[in-house]
């Protein structure tokens, strides 16, 4: 028999701007950016007239001269989306949350008491309604991507559910942007070879795709394309990794950006770890180059990492080596940082003193002075925010664009 369309996938529409909107009521069915001097989040009435996050606002106010930014208030997102997800739960334990306003559900065990997959997205849409005052769109569908193409079809504000007799009929004609894990780069390079749609790229050879996207890219969206995909609802656990990763668009690797963007990065990692009081051994980086290839280096030590300016100097190793062995590649599109094989470390042991001093080892005495600075700098943006202090480096870097809190919110465990 069939599996029927029991997973569902959730997603806050417009969010930063909704709960904007919802926050102060007389900016419903105005055309509003959250941001300045970059976009960080538009509403719908805004996008009508082409304004995107990541947008630089001037730009922005090229397309929609009345254009209203406004600042964002970033714990409240936290908030509303976490209340979301209390209501999200009340429906089945397998919700897999994939960043701060999305979440996956498989509902297969809760049909007999709540009802069809529609008579579920219904209700759940309602509540989010009623209870939160925000707009959600859901897709159901048999597979987890096929969800995801199926609320975005949704949107603004709808439900779509497939049925699984006619999930070709459903997919052929949507763009192939649609499709999980293809970009703006991806999609023109497959409509310069008159690939437009996803019933097209479905239809594509696999070799041939492998050929111009890459081996990996290839068979990924190809398999998607044709709504083969495995993968199953996995409720959330405690994180294996956390990492936090930036878009650079095109951009040189001089040694002050990597200092920058690298620094911002285990910044933010470290910190995320040493909230939870916990470290881990290995350190992994990932430097895309402007032609979408990308490759990873990572090393284990014996000893875990939780130390920012640590975490630092071992991402900026590990990208050094990354660039050396590409010397063809010379500009970069993205980097991130991710710490893995984590143990928890509530406390700090300290070395007795007849060791080399190695910063790398927490408990050495550069090691444990590193620590005990960084646990001083979270105490204090705990008590005041993340902009009252920090690294100098970092902080005064004029790649910093975006406001922390909203970084923060982006950031994801792996």
């Amino acid at each position: 028999m069939e599996p029927g369309p029991n997973i569902l996938h959730a997603d806050l529409d417009a969010f930063y701007a909704s709960v904007e909107q919802l926050l102060d009521p007389s900016l419903l069915g105005r055309a509003i950016a959250v941001g300045g001097g970059v976009v960080l989040a538009a509403s719908y009435e805004a996008r009508a007239h082409g304004v995107r996050g990541g947008m630089s606002g001037w730009r922005a106010k090229q397309l929609c001269p009345n254009l209203l930014f406004v600042g964002g208030h970033f714990s409240e997102y936290q908030r509303l989306a976490d209340e979301v997800m209390t209501i999200v739960g009340d429906f089945t334990p397998l919700v897999q949350r994939i960043s701060i306003d999305e979440a996956f559900l498989d509902v297969s065990g809760s049909t007999h008491l709540f009802g069809s997959p529609h008579t579920i997205g219904t209700e759940l849409r309602r509540r989010v309604r009623d209870e939160i005052g925000l707009p959600l769109s859901v897709g159901a569908a048999r597979t987890k991507h096929l969800a995801k193409i199926a609320s975005q079809v949704a949107k603004p504000n709808g439900l779509v559910v497939v049925d699984p007799a006619r999930e070709r009929e459903f997919l052929d004609p949507l763009p192939v942007g649609l499709v999980w894990g293809i970009g703006p780069v991806t999609q023109q390079r497959l409509s310069d070879r008159g690939i437009y749609t996803i019933g097209q790229l479905a239809d594509s050879p696999s070799d041939s795709l492998e050929h111009f996207l890459g081996r990996a890219l290839g068979s990924k969206v190809g398999a998607l394309a044709a709504n083969v995909d495995h993968r199953r609802v996995q409720a959330n656990a405690r994180a294996g990794s956390v990492g936090a990763q930036s878009a650079l668009g095109r951009a040189f690797p001089t040694d002050e950006l990597l200092g920058a963007v690298l620094g911002h990065l285990a910044d933010r990692v470290a910190g995320r770890l040493r909230a939870k009081q916990r470290a881990g051994r290995t350190v992994s980086v990932r430097v895309r180059f402007a032609g979408m290839r990308s490759v990873t280096r990572s090393i284990t030590r014996a000893e875990p990492v939780s130390a920012t300016l640590t975490l630092t100097e071992t991402a900026e190793e590990l990208v050094q080596r990354a660039l050396a062995a590409h010397p063809d590649q010379h500009t970069i599109s993205l980097l991130a940082i991710s710490v893995s094989n984590l143990v928890d470390q509530p406390v700090l042991q300290m070395e007795l003193p007849i060791l080399p001093d190695e910063p790398v080892r927490a408990g050495s005495p550069t090691g444990s002075a590193r620590w005990a600075v960084d646990h001083s700098i979270d105490a204090v943006r705990r008590k005041f925010g993340r902009s009252a202090v920090g690294y100098a480096a970092v902080a005064l870097s004029k790649h910093a664009s975006v406001p922390e809190e909203f970084r923060e919110l982006a950031e994801h465990e792996l």
